[in-house]
């Protein structure tokens, strides 16, 4: 038995001895003028009893309410981060493979100015009319313009 339990039923024990002793007390007095005063202070004191009882109750509820909330908070706060990790993740993945679009995207630029630059020696030694395209900058070519879409769904893990 452990010693919770033992301590409450001390506590009960007690309080009944108590209860007991006053009401045996007040009922073998004879006199009929302070009969009256203690079956007033034997109400009061149960009344005062059972008060504190609901008040520990009442108390015990708040607690127990109080530490599911904090389990609640602890689980939801746990998953936030394992949606953060997830999401940092993705992150670094694509920042990784942006470079690597861009090193491909510099490199494939460096070749078609070394192909221009054969064409242009073609061009002068060769005497042929070639027409050389002019080369842009990576992010000045011309593509679609197409809207980017984000949304809440992005970022929800599944796993």
């Amino acid at each position: 038995m452990s010693y919770a339990i033992i301590m409450r039923r001390i506590r009960i024990l007690h309080s009944f001895s108590v209860i007991f002793l006053y009401w045996s007390a007040s009922s073998s007095d004879s006199d009929p003028q302070y009969a009256n005063i203690d079956e007033r202070k034997r109400k009061r004191m149960l009344s005062n009893h059972e008060s504190a009882r609901r008040s520990r109750m009442m108390k015990k509820k708040r607690l127990q309410d109080l530490v599911q909330e904090v389990s609640a908070l602890q689980k939801d706060n746990s998953q936030i981060s394992e949606r953060i990790s997830v999401a940092t993740q993705c992150y670094i993945e694509m920042q990784s493979a942006n470079n690597v679009l861009r090193a491909q995207a510099m490199e494939l630029t460096e070749r078609l100015r070394s192909l221009n630059s054969v064409l242009q020696v073609v061009e002068e030694v060769g005497g042929y009319a070639v027409d050389i395209p002019k080369i842009p900058e990576p992010w000045q070519l011309p593509c679609p313009i197409q809207p980017i879409m984000a949304s809440v769904d992005m970022f929800e893990y599944d796993g």
